[in-house]
């Protein structure tokens, strides 16, 4: 199996894995980053979504190979402590409900706050439609 070098949340981790692996597994698998959930495992859901290169991606179908030469940013990357103004919102409103794809929304509107994204009620959740409840019908059930 090739060897990567992963820039993962301002750290360069290596990992020797298939190029084909999906960079959720990876992240959960072989860094023990667990934050990013697997929801569908067709990028449909949003509950895998990391940045890469600053983008918003769903981590379920984006391939290690893709992901090398990038700089990828999980929920656990996005501040550590909890103090990014999202996760702070998050808590203060009482957003989550079982938690399950919470990380995935988190870093979907992370995203756009970075591509300075007009802030109206109208403009999130038409940003966010693209990142359903992310839960799978499991959890659902």
């Amino acid at each position: 199996m090739p060897a990567y070098e992963l820039k993962v949340n301002g750290s360069v981790r290596k990992v020797d894995v298939a190029a084909d692996t999906p960079l959720l597994w990876v992240l959960r698998d072989a860094l023990d980053l667990v934050g990013t959930k697997f929801g569908c495992g067709i990028s449909q859901c949003g509950a895998c979504t990391v940045h890469l290169n600053g983008a918003a991606v769903r981590s379920c179908g984006t391939r290690v190979s893709a992901a090398a030469s990038g700089d990828i940013v999980t929920v656990e990357g996005l501040s550590p402590d909890g103090s990014h103004p999202l996760q702070r919102a998050w808590i203060k409103y009482d957003v989550p409900q079982c938690g399950y794809c919470q990380a995935g929304q988190i870093m979907t509107a992370a995203a756009m706050r970075g591509e300075k994204i007009t802030e109206s009620g109208v403009d999130v959740t038409a940003g966010l439609v693209a990142n359903p409840s992310g839960c799978p019908a499991e959890v659902r059930a």
